[in-house]
């Protein structure tokens, strides 16, 4: 495996776990009324490379699961991390 596949693969598990911590505590300041992370930031983590931990804290967390765009935003993340993902593997 290339140092570039590793260094990317490293990359996608740090904003994963970024964007479901962000979730949860997006969801939690929700319950309680506190201040609020932007729509924007949430979708921009996960479309650019934390979709499984956004998708997956959607999921968890049942939070932004209404917005459509949420789904869209972080599924077209998805598929473009897993097709670089594939690209550096096969690179290598």
């Amino acid at each position: 495996m290339s140092k570039i596949f590793i260094i990317y693969a490293a990359f996608l598990i740090i904003m994963s776990i970024t964007a479901f911590v962000m979730y949860g505590s997006d969801k939690a300041k929700a319950k309680s009324n506190q201040w609020r992370i932007k729509e924007s930031t949430l979708l921009s983590i996960g479309f650019f490379g934390g979709a499984v931990g956004a998708i997956a804290g959607m999921k968890y967390f049942h939070h932004k699961t209404k917005h459509n765009y949420f789904w869209i935003v972080n599924y077209i993340g998805l598929v473009w991390q897993i097709g670089l993902l594939i690209l550096l593997f096969f690179k290598s």
